[in-house]
């Protein structure tokens, strides 16, 4: 029995995150081309200056969300899966009650599965409503709008002001640390940084945002100074938080981990047979975690012997070039003689130069045990390198070493053969730099 609180079947990630945000990314992108070729011409083709009707392009995508909604509505059927619309409220551990359109249905369990997901961080000064908006009203703007400001530069701001900036909005972004994306090394960084630069978006690091009124938001920069930013939008992507209130989590009698709910690798809580997975468990935030975490109490409360304890859970930002991340960064070997690392450009792969992403200063990435040349951590930046994230999980979950990439011939031409010329170049056998 799934009960739904009315966000739409496959939550947050298929309704209001990942896959809509992927689609207005896309969207944009082709906006983009066609503007390049209407501005003078790009590899030969030329084009009339483009237009875009927002609402239109919001439309196709709620109708691939709604294909979507109906694929996961037809495999819970398949699976003989019972749905109730309806928001539920525990009132201990394993009972609650759901306020249908039908009235009220109690529900008492043997196994229950906390998977309420996350929520927009709303910043006390600039709360959600009217021309201040989180991620989830910019997927559904019907224009776009001329002057942007975006409050945070963590992978959900950048993406979206990226994608606005392709759209023909002119974007401003607030972060109050020194650089963007802190939570990754610089070097990954640096070539989003410069296409944002390139590309005429206002960079107002060290900066703090403040109100917002008459269509300014008014920031304060690193120097002290104050400073009016116009906005027609302004975007708070500060973070997200566990959906732990508004369905009665403080009468289950589950112990926390802070904000989060704390489970152990059986993704069991305190509670026997509560179980919970996804965001309301912590970091990182991603659907394939929770996904995969889903699996696992499903093969448990079925009587399978299984543990949730993944060698890696590869990230993507989805920005302008694409960042990934597996396993161990530069940031957690700081220090350490131990390991190798090597650097593979894409400026050297014939399948990036032949897809204009050779350019952007993109790369790829690998760190390994001096004493073994086991693979400890890949991370690549580059445009369509996301596509790369699964062979990079697949071998840090598989324990390869070095040898085992450059032993695989890798097609060609691909973007993937970059992670095979950073191994080669790691064991010192580089062929092509």
């Amino acid at each position: 029995m799934l009960v739904d609180g009315g966000d739409g079947l496959g939550g947050t990630c298929l309704n209001v995150g990942c896959i809509p945000s992927k689609a207005i990314i896309h969207a944009a992108s082709k906006f983009e081309t066609v503007a390049k070729a209407a501005a003078g011409g790009t590899l030969g083709i030329t084009a009339a200056q483009p237009a875009i009707d927002l609402s239109q392009t919001v439309a196709w995508k709620d109708g691939i969300v709604r294909k979507l909604n109906a694929g996961v509505a037809g495999l819970l059927k398949r699976a003989k899966v019972k749905v109730i619309n309806g928001w539920a409220t525990f009132s201990d551990a394993k009972t609650c009650t759901v306020k249908t359109a039908d009235g009220d249905i109690v529900i008492s369990a043997e196994h229950v599965i906390l998977a309420t997901g996350s929520e927009p961080v709303e910043l006390p000064f600039l709360k959600f409503g009217g021309d201040v908006i989180s991620s989830t009203e910019a997927l559904s703007l019907d224009k776009v709008p001329d002057k942007l400001v975006v409050v945070g530069g963590g992978y959900i701001g950048l993406e979206l002001g990226i994608a606005f900036r392709k759209l023909g909005a002119e974007v401003a972004i607030v972060e109050m640390a020194d650089r963007l994306l802190p939570l990754y090394d610089k070097a990954l960084t640096d070539p989003v940084q410069k296409w944002l630069e390139k590309h005429g978006v206002e960079l107002h690091l060290g900066a703090k945002a403040g109100s917002f009124e008459k269509g300014q938001l008014n920031i304060t920069t690193k120097d002290g100074a104050a400073l009016p930013l116009k906005a027609d939008k302004v975007l708070v992507t500060v973070g997200r938080r566990p959906r732990t209130k508004g369905w009665g989590l403080e009468n289950m009698g589950v112990a926390m981990a802070g904000p989060f709910v704390k489970i152990d690798d059986r993704c069991a809580t305190s509670m026997k047979n509560v179980w919970a997975v996804g965001d309301l468990t912590g970091e990182p935030m991603l659907a394939h975690k929770g996904s995969a975490q889903g699996e696992v109490v499903a093969e448990i409360i079925a009587g399978h012997n299984k543990v949730f304890n993944p060698v890696t859970i590869a990230a993507v930002c989805f920005t302008e070039p694409e960042i990934v991340s597996a396993g161990l960064t530069p940031l957690d070997v700081e220090g350490r003689d131990d390991v190798i690392t090597a650097v593979f450009p894409l400026m050297a792969i014939g399948r990036a130069l032949a897809l204009e992403a050779g350019d952007d200063g993109g790369f790829v990435r690998v760190l390994a045990s001096k004493t073994d040349h086991r693979l400890l951590g890949v991370q690549a930046v580059g445009q369509h390198v996301s596509e790369l994230s699964n062979s990079f999980a697949q071998m840090l979950e598989m324990g390869a070493v070095l040898e085992d990439v450059a032993g695989t011939i890798h097609v060609h031409p691909t973007m993937g053969e970059a992670f095979h010329e950073a191994s080669l170049r790691a064991l010192g056998h580089a062929i092509h730099i």
